[in-house]
């Protein structure tokens, strides 16, 4: 894993961020079970371990500079762990519940969270919208989470229902993110986007950011 730990140094120093070497050892740990895991289940299309590093977990710490926090956070469709577990590694006082619906993934994320040996972080084999009806998420969240999980206006009505008043969800874009912001979700939140790009990748990123008013 020596390269994908030099990428992510590198990563991690163009986004002003110092890990330390039980956070990247951590985070390496995390790559090396995607990579044996994504043999036998699809967790991600990309497999050359430099882009695992930028387009995954270095994605995943710049959008961890943006939440506010010690939070209790709902990650929204995991998948195969970002942005939560990079979170997680470098803000340790997060409360972090994943969320996927399919149970692979689910299994995947669970034993990334026991081989990592880290706390107050779990998945949940489920339904984002069976969860909005449960009253153990009902507004339990300061934040929620997402990457690529769908569009703002359908994220921010599976999301709304989970987060304290005041609450906030923050969606990891690509370069079209502010054509999604919509008048209808302008009344509804505070809505910020704040571009950000990656080392060695060519493509603009956004986290837009959606307070409730």
């Amino acid at each position: 894993m020596k390269e994908f730990c030099r990428c992510l140094e590198k990563g991690a120093d163009f986004l002003g961020l110092n890990l330390s070497p039980n956070q990247t050892a951590l985070l390496a740990a995390h790559a090396r079970e995607l990579q044996l895991w994504n043999t036998k289940i699809n967790l991600t299309a990309i497999t050359d371990i430099r882009l695992v590093a930028y387009k995954h977990f270095v994605d995943a710490l710049a959008a961890a500079m943006f939440v506010e926090g010690p939070s209790r956070i709902m990650d929204i469709g995991s998948g195969a762990g970002f942005p939560a577990v990079p979170m997680k590694v470098i803000c340790p006082d997060l409360d972090v519940t994943m969320v996927d619906a399919v149970r692979k993934k689910v299994s995947f994320l669970n034993h990334v969270v026991r081989t990592l040996k880290l706390e107050n972080i779990r998945a949940l084999h489920a339904r984002v919208e069976d969860l909005a009806k449960d009253p153990g998420h009902f507004q339990m969240y300061d934040a929620v989470t997402a990457r690529g999980f769908a569009d703002l206006g359908k994220l921010a009505t599976l999301a709304s229902p989970m987060l304290v008043p005041g609450g906030r969800i923050y969606a990891l874009k690509g370069a079209h993110a502010p054509e999604e912001i919509t008048s209808e979700l302008e009344r509804q939140f505070h809505i910020t986007h704040k571009p950000y790009s990656l080392p060695f990748v060519d493509a603009q990123r956004f986290v837009v950011i959606l307070e409730i008013r």
